[in-house]
């Protein structure tokens, strides 16, 4: 169990004292997060803080109540609002509780157009999966390898032709500062049933929850999930609005504290739906600067070589990231640049999770961290990065200089094999496929490799995120000494970059790596985050160039003066 107790920095395993730091139920925003929070927003009721309850507890129903197929947003609107009507004149005989009441639509909507239409309404969340055609579900082929062993596969689930997922409000969150344990974990869990498997947990927890947090990360804590109000999932064909209520009598959020919150939630919801789409943000770029300079960065890349080649040095990798703050002339609208970043990511997670009264954290990130359907886990090494070319035959000799070049083989396989190794110490087999292949994005391309395991128990999900975070790819081997000389060269606060995002199910989790991400901040711009991997023959100049390269999807369209083009097509 050597690789947990690598990672055990990065989580906590022991268990929660009651008497320790908590957060209200009223959130109060700092001083920084009014400053930049002069555009004014709409916000939601905060709910109930499900860290504080007995997570010992069983709640008294957990539940989904499916309503008839609607034609519209408009009517799915109006149903729902029926609907929680109907529940608080018949409500449920249960002190404690989760009902997701849901209305499927009849035709497909993207999720992140009904958030845009949202204006600003906070807390809110977005999930994206991405799309996994042309690989192998390694998850898929260990579940009929089960199913011709013992006859126990794993089924279909109802969700998986989920596309994206949008939400609003919280009927319950989850937030501390300290670090992430198995008791909030628990926590998270006793919302949830396989039973109801979309009603989920949003959200994401620090790279290193132990480091002192800056300002701007203050809002999220050492980890935020929210199980929202009010939910807009895609399908692929279909659409369905939901609501979700909440309540604890324990915690003195009762029933009917959580439905006058839903609806006043309900009363902020638009179902006036448009496809809104950009070919630039229609923002110009005042400033910019990097954290480190190139100046700073280049004796730091220097100085961990020097670590890694010392024989007494343990160290073979360490992952050094950039902090870029571009300074815009109007706020940048997240959701905008997110469904700008969607255009082009069909093979990445798009995510933002923004707290109430917080900057919106989005990113469009390449690389999974687990999913986790019932028993079967499955992960990736991706690591080494390469642009891609213009024509089919430069790209092509980009691709076998990647897949040839020592230096990138070590860097990857450091990534594959302890990956590997995390994986062997909570399941009983572990699948790797490909060894190493090519995996090409739209502007880069990586060294890549898929592994999937049958965990021994479900109550072990606690343990993936234990044995798995961090990844080699965003802190390096072994992960204590890494994340020690990240705490020592790096001067700013990574916050949930590189940590951590997706969400907590019933039946179903998934967690991709929140790198290729920025933190927006009303009047302040944004703040970018990339990082490369430092091991034995990495170079100085070429590290700094690939943290451009990196973050060149971010920039792109805001480094351009071209006219704003913007299309709005009414969905009924």
């Amino acid at each position: 169990m050597a690789s947990l107790h690598l990672s055990s920095r990065f989580l906590a395993t022991n268990t929660k004292k009651h008497g320790s730091i908590s957060i209200s139920h009223h959130y109060s925003p700092t001083p920084f997060t009014r400053l930049f929070s002069r555009k004014k927003f709409m916000s939601c009721s905060m709910s109930m803080n499900g860290c504080e309850g007995d997570f010992n507890t069983p709640l008294g129903t957990v539940e989904t109540r499916t309503m008839s197929t609607v034609l519209s947003p408009t009517a799915a609107t109006e149903r729902l609002i029926s609907a929680v009507s109907e529940l608080k004149s018949q409500p449920p005989p249960f002190s404690s509780g989760v009902v997701r009441l849901q209305v499927p639509i009849d035709q497909q909507i993207g999720a992140i157009d009904w958030l845009q239409a949202q204006d600003e309404i906070q807390p809110r969340c977005f999930f994206s999966r991405r799309s996994d055609v042309g690989r192998p579900d390694l998850l898929l082929d260990l579940a009929n390898d089960n199913e011709n062993a013992d006859g126990n596969g794993r089924g279909g689930s109802s969700d998986r032709d989920l596309v994206s997922v949008a939400g609003i409000g919280s009927a319950v969150f989850f937030r501390d500062l300290d670090a992430f344990s198995h008791d909030d974990w628990r926590s998270i869990r006793r919302f949830l049933s396989s039973k109801s498997p979309l009603i989920r947990a949003y959200g994401g927890m620090r790279f290193d929850p132990n480091g002192k947090i800056s300002v701007e990360w203050e809002p999220f804590g050492a980890f935020y999930f929210a199980v929202p109000q009010v939910e807009f999932n895609e399908f692929g064909g279909s659409s369905m609005l939901a609501a979700t209520l909440a309540w604890d009598d324990e915690l003195s959020w009762t029933l009917e504290n959580a439905i006058e919150a839903l609806q006043e939630t309900m009363l902020q919801v638009s179902s006036v739906v448009v496809r809104l789409r950009r070919e630039s943000l229609g923002v110009s770029v005042l400033r910019k600067n990097h954290v480190p300079t190139k100046g700073a960065y280049d004796p730091a890349v220097e100085k961990a070589l020097e670590i890694i080649k010392r024989k007494s040095s343990s160290l073979s990798k360490v992952v050094l990231a950039r902090n870029s703050r571009v300074i815009t002339d109007t706020d940048i609208d997240p959701i905008a640049w997110l469904a700008q970043l969607q255009s082009e990511g069909h093979d990445a997670y798009q995510f933002c999770l923004q707290p109430p009264g917080a900057p919106a954290f989005i990113g469009n990130t390449p690389e999974r961290l687990f999913q986790r359907n019932q028993l079967g886990v499955c992960s990736e090494a991706l690591a080494a990065t390469r642009p891609r070319a213009a024509s089919t035959a430069r790209d092509m000799e980009i691709e076998r200089d990647l897949l040839t070049s020592p230096k990138d083989d070590l860097e990857f396989s450091i990534v594959r094999e302890n990956i590997r190794e995390k994986l062997n110490s909570i399941c009983d087999k572990v699948v790797v496929k490909p060894q190493k292949t090519v995996r090409k994005l739209a502007r880069v391309q990586h060294l890549y490799s898929q592994l999937a395991g049958r965990l021994r128990r479900e109550d072990d999900e606690f343990d993936i995120l234990a044995a798995l975070h961090p990844t080699p790819a965003v802190c390096g081997l072994p992960a204590e000494e890494a994340r020690l000389l990240i705490k020592e060269i790096e001067s700013f606060d990574r916050g949930m970059y590189a940590g951590p995002i997706g969400f907590f199910g019933g039946e179903e989790s998934e967690f991709a790596v929140g790198i290729r991400s920025a933190l927006v901040e009303k009047g302040l711009g944004a703040l970018i985050y990339a990082g490369t991997g430092i091991v034995a023959g990495s170079n100085p100049t070429s590290e700094w160039n690939e943290l451009d390269l990196k973050i060149s999807q971010f920039t792109k369209s805001i480094e351009s003066e071209a006219t704003t083009t913007t299309t709005l097509q009414p969905i009924n």
